[in-house]
């Protein structure tokens, strides 16, 4: 057991060792031997050893990992912002999408807000792809071949089977 205010043993010392003995300010009875004369005992893992500061209040993450989040999510606002400006002078249609997004989508953590835009993306390409690029002629044409082969074919089947 430690005395409560100077931090020492108050175990009765082994017969061979030089120990000083007294009592603290609360009256307890304190041996004390000097560090030289102190057997050295192992007591688990020592924070000492480590070379690095610890730092409290970070929530198990080191404080790089949580500088490096936080540049990440800034530079994820920069580069809104920047496309923020790009888009507002050639296509005021994607600005205002866009707007409306950030209105609706915190940009303080980046990575969850690049997910929500991807599907945004996504879909805005999808829908453009499918009125502006796809060739719906092409497709009828394919369509009505493919049944008219399929029928075809069944007919033949069906002349075969009766004949």
């Amino acid at each position: 057991m430690k005395c409560c205010c100077l931090g020492i043993s108050n175990v009765p010392p082994s017969s061979n060792s030089s120990v000083l003995t007294g009592k603290c300010r609360f009256g307890f009875h304190y041996y004390y031997s000097p560090p030289n004369k102190r057997p050295m005992r192992f007591h688990g893992f020592h924070a000492l050893r480590c070379h690095k500061m610890y730092v409290p209040g970070f929530g198990g993450a080191s404080p790089e990992s949580k500088a490096a989040r936080n540049l990440q999510d800034f530079f994820t606002y920069a580069a809104v912002r920047i496309v923020l400006a790009q888009l507002e002078s050639y296509n005021p249609e994607a600005y205002q999408e866009l707007t409306e997004f950030i209105s609706h989508n915190s940009l303080n953590d980046g990575d969850m807000f690049c997910r929500r835009l991807m599907p945004l993306r996504i879909l805005e390409v999808r829908s453009a792809y499918s009125k502006k690029d796809f060739e719906w002629d092409n497709l009828k044409k394919l369509a009505f071949k493919v049944s008219m082969e399929l029928q075809r074919d069944s007919l033949k089947t069906a002349f075969l089977v009766i004949c």
